[in-house]
């Protein structure tokens, strides 16, 4: 029996750039930090006892199959074909967060997923190794047009400058500030949860199609990480993080039509118009949850200018995929 424990990404700044069609040309970066948001996986060898092969247990759905083929859900399906599992596997999945939200959750399931097949056959292996594999299953296997991102954010975990090079190798820099700066930025923050799930694939398919056309707004994003790294290692009030934030969306705004709409805009500028200094929709864009910059003492009173909408504090978490759990089955 074995349990892993995947952590949710809250991205900030470059978002579009780990894109293998943008960086292998114009290089990448991303600053994001996990958050103490969870998914966990429960997996055991299948028990013999049934006329099914597998058992996958995931939100509403249950899956009962005895071949890959059979199989709905991509990731699991794919996984275990990379994996060339051998055995029946009985996999039950919960997660603190909604999915399709816009906090990396696909790629986090892939990465935890792969994390317990492997500790199944008593192995353990590199985070880049979890990460690499996640990224060539959702981008070669599923055919998913997805970034490089989350899967690195979710296995490594903590607040990190991950670097895109063009021979598709990618750098994990993990930012080093004071404590209380780092307590500073994360008490500013606080996340809306708008109620729309989206599949963030199929707008990310239309940003790589028009990718061409918005190699200014990319560029800029690009910039916003080194200007949020220098920001965070200086001495200037940490308010103007939220002001980069608020800079950066109008760049991701331009990417494509789907990215937001005219309630979203309305949720944001009710936000803006009663404290808040900056924010974003997180991942694709089009829903899910809505990162907010906004000075402690104002944070009520902005919520109170968004009744309805759900608000969730967080904090910085620095653990990556783990196993939590590990009986060997005898």
């Amino acid at each position: 029996m074995v349990i892993t424990r995947t952590p949710l990404r809250v991205s900030f700044f470059g978002g579009g750039t780990d894109l293998p069609g943008w960086f292998k040309t114009n290089g990448g970066a991303v600053l994001s930090t996990t958050i103490n948001k969870f998914l966990f996986i429960s997996m055991r060898r299948m028990p013999p006892y049934w006329e099914f092969k597998n058992r996958f247990v995931y939100g509403s759905k249950t899956e009962t199959v005895n071949s890959l083929e059979e199989i709905d859900h991509p990731a699991i399906r794919e996984a275990l074909r990379f994996m060339n599992i051998p055995y029946g596997v009985d996999m039950h999945y919960n997660t603190d967060i909604p999915a399709r939200s816009g906090m990396g959750s696909s790629s986090a399931f892939t990465v935890g997923f792969l994390r317990a097949l492997y500790a199944m056959q008593g192995r353990m292996v590199s985070d880049r190794r979890i990460a690499k594999e996640a990224i060539h299953i959702e981008q070669n296997m599923i055919k998913e047009a997805v970034g490089c991102q989350d899967q690195i954010a979710a296995a490594f975990g903590g607040l990190n400058h991950i670097v895109f090079n063009d021979d598709n190798n990618f750098e994990v820099n993990p930012v080093t500030i004071p404590r209380q700066r780092l307590q500073d930025l994360n008490d500013h923050m606080i996340l809306v949860y708008t109620g729309v799930q989206r599949i963030a694939s199929r707008i990310e398919e239309k940003k790589i199609e028009q990718m061409g056309d918005h190699k200014a707004e990319l560029r800029a994003i690009q910039r916003y990480v080194d200007d949020a790294l220098e920001l965070l290692n200086g001495n200037d009030p940490i308010d103007e993080f939220g002001g980069l934030l608020h800079e950066t969306w109008l760049q991701k705004r331009k990417l494509s039509e789907d990215v937001t709409n005219y309630n979203l805009d309305e949720i944001y500028e009710n936000c803006r118009k009663n404290g808040a200094i900056g924010g974003k929709l997180l991942g694709t864009g089009g829903g899910g949850f809505m990162l907010i910059f906004v000075r402690p003492e104002k944070r009520e009173e902005m919520l109170r200018a968004i009744p309805g909408f759900i608000p969730v504090s967080f904090v910085f978490d620095t653990t990556g995929s783990q196993v939590i759990y590990y009986q060997e089955e005898v």
